[in-house]
């Protein structure tokens, strides 16, 4: 009996336990379905009072009244805006010309004119001089307040022209009599404001001519072996770089555009008029003489420091003095000099301006000798012309790539369409690039054409605006980025009177 009731007591207990398992696994499961729908209508209700929010925000700004008539005001203060009040020297001129007509003779002529509405054909002599007088001074004002219509292929050229070159005209009415004009000193050259430019410009010409003595040498073509002899004698009145009021120098030869190959005389120790005496040879065909330039670099040695350049001499024609059949001695000034000039290279192009259709075309011929950009010794050029007005770029336009070549060919036309009467404000500058898959593409050489340019490039466009409808090619040798940027920056006025003053008077049209 106490067996079976012992086993009577452990099953309740056993079931009881289980129950109560039971009921705590339903009321967790109970509870976190709870809390989940807790958490759903939370997000819901945020979301609906976010959706209500903006809705009433959109009707308030849409509905309001207050904020309606506001927005109207914006309007109509924008749109009054061009309509703005006459200036205070609009309101002078205006004042002027109505003293003009209060005077006596203007108010006879007006009266003249009102008397013949309206009296008999009988007209005196005197008023028919007046009113003849009256009729020509106002269609010559309406003529000179009439604008001319301008083609619209000029207007992306008018839309970027500097806003200092748009000088509206006055705008005087049909019924205004002439008013003298008074001189003043708006759109005159002030010579103190470019006073400064002009002494640097004359220090930078005084450096660039100095010279640092004189050097001999001789030259010599060996037909047979196709060689250039080139033979450095001497050199005289050299510059001291050194303390002691001397000088270490030595001479390093080039045959440009080749700067692989290079030759370099011993160095003489502490003496200004040197004797050399050294032969070298360049092996070159005959034909590619006329393209050679010989460069000579005169050096100072220094044993503990960089080397210091007293000057060069570049020869431009190998043949100036004879047809190298015989030795000819050469004697050259060594022109100053503080860094080696590097050949980046030569750019041919042809220019041509057509005046009646307002059109100038540029056409890229050909690159010959361009300095290597690339680790393989070789470049991707392409040609960027860029089209500038008063230093600022208008317009710019570009070639195709020409892959691995140091002498590519392009025959590529580039056209601007320039009014005439602007012809002498714009300039071209043509960059040579080298395309450069990763990175920035590189500037190999630059060239600048205008009527602003120096030398070759004045010439050229000056012969171009001489024979119009005909294409003028010439060759260009290419200068560094950074020194075509000085002389444009040499050139550019320090005050916008000089814009003015230079601005011609078509350019009042195309403001």
């Amino acid at each position: 009996i106490i067996f079976a009731k012992s086993n009577r007591f452990s099953f309740t207990c056993w079931f009881i336990t289980n129950i109560r398992l039971k009921v705590d696994q339903d009321w967790d499961k109970h509870c976190s379905v709870v809390y989940d729908m807790v958490l759903l209508a939370v997000v819901v209700t945020t979301c609906g009072v976010a959706l209500v929010a903006v809705f009433l925000f959109l009707l308030w700004k849409l509905c309001w009244v207050p904020w309606r008539s506001k927005a109207l005001s914006l309007s109509v203060a924008a749109l009054s805006l061009p309509y703005a009040a006459p200036s205070a020297g609009e309101q002078e001129k205006e004042k002027m010309a109505a003293d003009k007509l209060k005077e006596p003779g203007a108010m006879s002529i007006l009266e003249a004119a009102v008397k013949i509405s309206h009296t008999s054909p009988d007209i005196p002599a005197e008023v028919q001089l007046s009113m003849r007088e009256h009729i020509l001074r106002r269609a010559r004002m309406q003529r000179q307040s009439t604008e001319p219509a301008s083609s619209t292929r000029h207007s992306s050229f008018k839309r970027h022209l500097p806003r200092q070159m748009h000088v509206s005209s006055l705008d005087y009415g049909s019924d205004i009599l002439y008013v003298d004009e008074q001189p003043t000193s708006i759109g005159r050259i002030k010579p103190e404001l470019y006073k400064q430019k002009s002494v640097e410009l004359e220090e930078s010409a005084k450096d660039s001519g100095k010279t640092c003595g004189k050097i001999n040498f001789s030259l010599k073509y060996d037909y047979e072996n196709e060689m250039l002899n080139v033979r450095i004698l001497k050199a005289l009145d050299l510059p001291a770089k050194d303390f002691c009021g001397s000088s270490d120098p030595y001479v390093k030869i080039y045959l440009l555009p080749d700067r692989k190959r290079k030759f370099q005389t011993r160095v003489h120790r502490k003496t200004l008029n040197p004797t050399f005496d050294e032969s070298f040879q360049f092996p070159v065909p005959y034909d590619e003489l006329v393209s050679r330039k010989l460069h000579l670099s005169v050096f100072d040695f220094d044993r503990f420091s960089r080397h210091d350049m007293i000057g060069e001499v570049i020869l431009d024609n190998l043949f100036e003095a004879s047809d190298l059949s015989r030795e000819t001695s050469i004697w050259k000034d060594i022109q100053y000099a503080t860094t080696e000039s590097v050949d980046l290279g030569e750019i041919m192009f042809s220019l041509c301006y057509l005046p009646t259709a307002g059109r100038l075309t540029l056409t890229v011929i050909k690159c010959r000798n361009l300095k290597a950009m690339d680790i393989n010794g070789y470049s991707d050029p392409y040609v960027k012309v860029s089209l500038l007005c008063d230093g600022r770029r208008l317009k710019k336009k570009k070639t195709t790539i020409k892959k691995n070549t140091l002498n590519p060919t392009y025959n590529e036309a580039i056209i601007f369409d320039i009014p005439p009467e602007n012809m002498d404000q714009v300039s071209l500058l043509i960059s040579v690039m080298d395309y450069d898959r990763v990175g920035h593409n590189e500037i190999i050489g630059v060239n600048r054409v205008g009527i602003n340019a120096e030398g070759l490039g004045r010439d050229h466009w000056n012969e171009m605006l001489a024979y119009p409808r005909k294409p003028i090619a010439h060759w260009h040798p290419l200068v560094e980025s950074k020194k075509s940027q000085c002389c444009l920056e040499t050139l550019k006025p320090s005050s916008s009177v000089y814009t003015v003053a230079k601005a011609p008077p078509s350019l009042h049209n195309y403001s």
